[in-house]
């Protein structure tokens, strides 16, 4: 298996994501940075921090030079960080020393690599808000069309109440609508990072707020308004707002691996997996795939959520980040395209839902026949009277509902049967669907990096 599934040719199709995966691609991380090494030169040049003339010389070549990531390696490896191997390969490609010189100009290493990382994040949120949206979608149409489909709602895997279908769909997607929603608050949230060697800015310039407020304008990135070299509550955010997506996309991975079983059988999934050994079996392989990244998620982002930086800059804390922050990323972009995807594979097996509402000993009904009965003697008698009953059905092979008929022939018995037994279930759907295909609305796009 290779280190990583998410690059792994084999895993391609179970945990890749080629769109996703390009942005924490080496070549991507370089373009970023060298779009902010340009910007910053362009800024400086325009204030007068470093000559205009090489600001617009740097901010143009940016665009233009090709470095090879391969050849930062060992730059990397002695210094831990990309940006020294990547401002010498620049300085040489460019060809102009008398520009050159001002690359990188009062900025530190985290300045630019963090400041490239929103760039690619940026487009990364928005790829996976664009996904949970089409899942919604498909989730709205789903609940929609099975408001009033009746099937049985399970507590503690146990038989519980009459509910329908459409509500469980609906309990699947408003997590998806939480996410997105805070996706969406998060993303402008996103911020340029400069502050200089010690987060004074002291080599910046007469004006490093003016030259910090102005890159981030250039960049289309927040201005954070101070350093967040070593305060990463961003970043414990980015963790949190991924993470709520791979949990909110398992909510019905877990409920379709429930539903699926051969001895419950209430919803039919398209594409299911093939067993190497026994013929008959359709494995629900995407419900499975969504439960796997909201674990690997929950540990990615504990990891993230836990330790705080040290000092003005922490070099292990911000290497922890490196290694956990992408496949965080990664996992939450995957969960919403599954999501997604498998919002249209659904199909409620309504015979098997009705089979089994339909239990001969009627035991679903006993919380709406223990309150009919409180309608003539106190709650809690009614409910004692119900469980007593209820054990005798059991022991007597005898329908619930005939038991309390006979033993309260003067009471006036509930509906049974029909939508009446429902609830609010089928509103809940139907307000789901309107929740969801309202925020599904309005999508926006990053800074392309390709």
């Amino acid at each position: 298996m290779s280190a990583s599934p998410f690059d792994s040719l084999i895993h391609a199709r179970l945990f890749g994501d080629a769109e996703m995966g390009r942005l924490f691609s080496d070549t991507a991380e370089i373009r970023a940075m060298m779009l902010v090494l340009g910007a910053l030169a362009k800024v400086q040049g325009q204030t007068g921090v470093i000559p205009e003339v090489s600001g617009a010389f740097l901010h143009r070549a940016t665009m233009e030079i090709q470095i090879d990531p391969a050849g930062l390696a060992q730059s990397v490896g002695e210094n831990g960080v990309s940006v020294p191997g990547l401002v010498a390969a620049m300085r040489k490609a460019l060809e102009a020393p008398e520009h050159a010189a001002y690359l990188h100009w009062g900025a530190t290493s985290q300045d630019i690599q963090d400041s490239a990382l929103m760039l690619r994040l940026r487009q990364a949120l928005g790829l996976i808000e664009g996904r949970l949206a089409a899942a919604l979608g498909a989730l709205a149409d789903l609940a929609e069309a099975e408001a009033e489909t009746p099937m049985a709602a399970r507590t503690y895997g146990q038989i519980a109440v009459p509910s329908s279908f459409g509500a469980m769909v609906a309990v699947w997607g408003w997590p998806a609508i939480v996410a997105l929603e805070g996706l969406r608050a998060l993303r402008p949230r996103l911020a340029v990072s400069l502050s200089g060697a010690g987060g004074t800015a002291t080599m910046l310039g007469p004006d490093p707020a003016l030259i910090r407020a102005r890159l981030a304008a250039a960049l289309s990135l927040a201005d954070p308004g101070r350093s967040w070299h070593a305060e990463r509550s961003l970043i414990t955010a980015l963790a949190q707002a991924c993470q709520a997506v791979t949990v909110a996309a398992a909510k019905l991975g877990e409920d379709l691996l429930i539903l699926t079983r051969s001895d419950v059988g209430e919803v039919k999934l398209s594409g299911g997996g093939a067993s190497s050994t026994m013929p008959q079996k359709e494995n629900p392989v995407a419900p499975s795939v969504l439960v796997a990244l909201a674990r690997f998620g929950a540990a990615q982002a504990a990891t993230l959520s836990a330790p705080a930086h040290r000092e003005a800059r922490d070099g292990a804390a911000w290497f922890t980040e490196w290694l956990m922050l992408p496949g965080l990323v990664l996992a939450a972009g995957k969960s919403a395209a599954v999501l997604a995807e498998l919002a249209g594979q659904i199909t409620p097996d309504r015979s098997a839902m009705a089979a089994r509402l339909a239990d001969p000993l009627g035991l679903i009904h006993a919380e709406s026949l223990s309150f009919a009965l409180a309608g003539i003697m106190p709650r809690p008698e009614a409910q004692a009277e119900v469980k007593r009953l209820a054990q005798d059905a059991k022991a007597q092979g005898t329908p619930l509902p005939d038991l309390v008929k006979a033993a309260h022939p003067a009471l006036a018995m509930p509906p049974l049967t029909g939508t009446a037994t429902l609830g609010t279930a089928p509103r809940e759907a139907r307000d789901f669907a309107k929740a969801a295909r309202a925020i599904a609305d309005g999508q926006s796009q990053g800074v392309n990096l390709d």
